[in-house]
């Protein structure tokens, strides 16, 4: 894999788009950072895979504007560690420094599974399943990255999309959970600090009735995290923003007993799905409004991101399941529409303009 740093630019399981940074953070400069909400994050992405420091600098100056105190960094274990116990720090350091300076605290994505994918792992590492030599390793890992970082990640997603794999592919719960714990309090010994837990899709989970595997995990780690999509099962946006909600509210009833982290929420506004402006508008509104009725039981709430990419450019290589695709025969099809999704799901438009969402969402992110 290239040398890239890695933003997504899809939920959970989707692709992830790269931005190839040509030099580091010079030492010189000075940000004026404002006192932010570090619960409420905003996922900074450009509108184009390869950029300049300078274009990266100045979507970060655009996202300051928000207000938003967190964001998410997406680390893939084959990238930070290509040789065992060698790590390359060049491109996590360059945007860890973007985060400090711009005053967001950091949720690190680094999952052993994704989806129904398992990793990916470092060459070196084989396809280990779960057991004390995954455990070891991916402890070791996180240790080193967790100490370089030390107090600006507070985060850690460590298994994503988990409904996808125990459903789809046919995952073990008592396994993941026995590597999961194992992972926990080896990393809490050394970072009693960092908060860790597990994510699923929250759309995926109530479009097919999984419920039953949140429950398993539910007092798991110290959060149990949710990505959001308001679409059925073929990617049709199909809810309107107060049955949205409700999708919210189950999310919290699921884990009654444990906080609950929404670590990428959207609305996407391609008419082609069902989406517009105005409904991410009144779902901003509508979301934050939730936020500010339950914030004692929500650890962070990150929405799902700031810029647009151009059409045709999310090029999702997620294989869906048969009973996914059997409702149109075509899993081309659910792929293109979950493309059209991702391109528009952004507050900001390519050329730079601003959807009403944008402002809706300044409003909000003010108030809460």
């Amino acid at each position: 894999m290239d040398k890239k740093i890695f933003i997504a630019i899809g939920i959970g399981v989707v692709a992830i788009a790269a931005l190839l940074l040509s030099s580091s953070i010079p030492q010189g400069d000075v940000f004026v950072v404002q006192q932010k909400n570090d619960k409420l994050g905003i996922i900074v992405n450009t509108p184009t895979q390869q950029v300049t420091l300078d274009q990266i600098k100045k979507t970060y100056s655009r996202a300051d504007e928000s207000g938003a105190g967190r964001t998410n960094l997406y680390l893939f274990w084959n990238h930070v560690e290509p040789e065992q116990e060698k790590y390359n720090f060049r491109d996590t350091d360059v945007l860890m420094s973007l985060n400090k300076n711009n005053g967001m605290q950091t949720t690190l994505f680094f999952s052993i599974v994704n989806s129904r994918t398992i990793g990916p792992y470092p060459t070196w590492l084989g396809t280990p399943g779960f057991g004390t030599l995954l455990e070891t390793k991916a402890t070791t890992t996180l240790d080193a990255i967790l100490s370089r970082y030390d107090g600006a990640i507070d985060s850690v997603i460590i298994g994503a999309e988990l409904d996808s794999y125990f459903d789809d592919a046919d995952g073990s719960v008592n396994l993941y959970r026995e590597s999961f714990n194992n992972i926990y309090s080896e990393l809490k010994q050394k970072h009693p600090e960092v908060k860790m837990g597990n994510a699923f899709s929250l759309n995926n989970v109530l479009n097919k009735n999984l419920t039953r595997y949140v429950s398993e995990l539910a007092d798991t780690g110290d959060f149990v995290a949710f990505t959001y999509l308001p679409v059925d099962r073929i990617n049709d946006i199909t809810k309107t923003p107060e049955q949205a909600r409700s999708d919210l509210e189950q999310a919290l009833e699921m884990a009654p007993n444990n906080q609950v982290a929404f670590f990428e929420i959207s609305w996407s506004t391609s008419q082609d799905i069902g989406g517009s402006e105005s409904s991410q508008e009144e779902f901003i509104k509508t979301a934050y409004q939730f936020y500010r009725e339950n914030q004692s039981k929500i650890e962070f709430f990150n929405w799902y991101r700031i810029y647009d990419r151009p059409d045709d450019s999310c090029v999702i290589d997620q294989k869906f399941s048969e009973s996914q695709v059997s409702l149109t025969n075509n899993d081309q099809y659910v792929r293109e529409r979950l493309g059209n999704y991702i391109c528009n799901a952004g507050l900001l438009k390519t050329d730079d303009s601003a959807k009403s969402g944008w402002s809706e969402l300044k409003k909000q992110v003010g108030s809460s």
